[in-house]
């Protein structure tokens, strides 16, 4: 039974429809870190999850720390039951899944840190995109909720990724996507990914997946493999030569489309092929699609390329553009969560501690869709933040602080089932408020 202080009823409904993925002592341990982690202001630790708990006085620190490094559960398992979560209670049914696929650095010091090397870090400031930390490849599930303007990206799987090993960034995406695909076996799936992701890894996806990503400008390009004609030996597997995409651009007809991307439509002119790119993605026919924005003369300022030969040039510009969201999930689940700051070092714990707090922004989302929303967040935040003239939605922050407002007031009224309503939690609030200037008075 967990201490009512601790996990507020709205929070734990969501949790309890993770329990299959772990034993009654484990889960236990679970909620609360989860409620610590997301609550937790300051640095957000191991410990730190257990302060934000509030539970320092009533747990010795090694139970948190012996759920990361030694307790019995798996970070693939409880991604794919988020993913199952997502799917029932915010996509509809039988809906195709938009997946984004892409690796993060999370910086870390020490030298028995595992998994810890200098490597590539896309979020450096400076000229030296170069950080010391572990990297993660993470792939999530973009949706579109109907409170949110901007799709958001919601991570149900991520691995570590160790420089100078067996595996690329490739293969353990790869690896991700053919699970995820077969736990969700049947369904639609469409993954984007940036120009790094790709290679013959990708060609052994199933045949449920369709991959999208950008198209290197080294890249050559075949026509499609010529019909058999029938002498002896080995039939051509790829026609004549098409060129890079520089080229095909100067030899393809644009035609003008309406584009919605970035929260924005435009117009724009595609060009687009069916061929092959036998380097990657060998025999198989593939669609490249070039985007020509109206200022631009010649050449592309954008090249795609896909697996995907149904769906119409201006979708995939949309659904490509999606894979953005990626990026603000990696920003706002170290800023607002404090994903990554944990200071474990062996193995077990590296390769837990950072999927366990891109989950918690995963289960912060799901919370605000299924118990948070209401009509009046927008405005309540423009209400506390007058400067926000023209905010109407709610951002991830914005969920952020009402489930830690719910976390608050639930401590303050534990014998109250269900979660506080927000004139409750205002109260809470104005009675904290009030105390802290007496305090500061004295």
């Amino acid at each position: 039974m967990l201490p009512d202080p601790t996990v507020p009823a709205s929070l734990l409904a969501v949790l309890e429809l993770l329990r299959g993925c772990f034993t009654a002592p484990t889960f236990t341990t679970f909620s609360s870190l989860v409620t610590g982690l997301i609550a937790q202001t300051g640095r957000c630790t191991v410990t730190g999850m257990l302060s934000g708990a509030e539970l320092t006085r009533v747990w010795s620190h090694d139970r948190a720390h012996v759920f990361f490094s030694r307790a019995r559960w798996s970070p693939d398992l409880l991604g794919v039951s988020l993913s199952h979560l997502i799917v029932r209670r915010l996509l509809p049914e039988s809906a195709v899944l938009t997946v984004a696929a892409d690796d993060t650095l999370f910086k870390r010091r020490g030298k028995k840190v595992f998994g810890a090397a200098w490597q590539h870090d896309g979020a450096a400031k400076g000229p030296k995109p170069v950080g010391r930390g572990t990297c993660f490849v993470v792939i999530g599930i973009v949706v579109q909720l109907p409170c949110l303007a901007r799709p958001v990206c919601l991570p149900v799987m991520a691995r570590l990724w160790r420089p100078k090993q067996e595996q690329s960034k490739v293969d353990l995406a790869a690896s991700m996507l053919r699970l995820l695909a077969a736990c969700h076996h049947g369904r639609r799936i469409h993954v984007v990914a940036d120009a790094a992701y790709h290679g013959k890894t990708l060609r052994d996806l199933p045949a449920t997946c369709t991959f999208t990503t950008r198209l290197p400008a080294s890249a050559v390009l075949y026509d499609l493999a010529p019909p058999r004609t029938g002498k002896r030996g080995r039939p051509a597997l790829k026609g004549a030569r098409l060129g890079t995409a520089k080229e095909l651009a100067a030899a393809l007809a644009f035609t003008s489309f309406e584009v919605h991307r970035y929260q924005r439509t435009e117009t724009v002119r595609l060009a687009e092929l069916t061929c092959l790119w036998y380097g990657s993605f060998h025999t198989r026919a593939v669609r490249v699609i070039l985007l020509r924005d109206e200022a631009t003369d010649s050449g592309y300022d954008l090249a795609l390329v896909t697996t995907d030969l149904t769906t119409p040039a201006p979708a995939l510009i949309t659904r490509y553009a999606w894979r953005w969201s990626i990026e603000v999930t990696f920003a706002e689940a170290r800023d607002l969560l404090g994903a990554g700051q944990a200071h474990s070092r062996t193995r077990r714990a590296v390769e837990r501690t950072v999927p366990f707090g891109l989950y918690c922004y995963t289960i912060t989302v799901v919370w605000y869709a299924l118990h948070g929303h209401q009509p009046n967040d927008a405005a309540d935040r423009r209400e506390r933040a007058p400067w926000y003239t023209t905010k109407t939605d709610p951002s991830v922050s914005d969920m952020v602080a009402k489930l830690r407002r719910v976390i608050i007031a639930a401590r303050f009224l534990p014998t109250r089932s269900g979660r506080p309503t927000d004139q409750e939690i205002r109260a809470v609030q104005q009675a904290w408020a009030v105390a802290s200037l007496d305090t500061a008075a004295a």
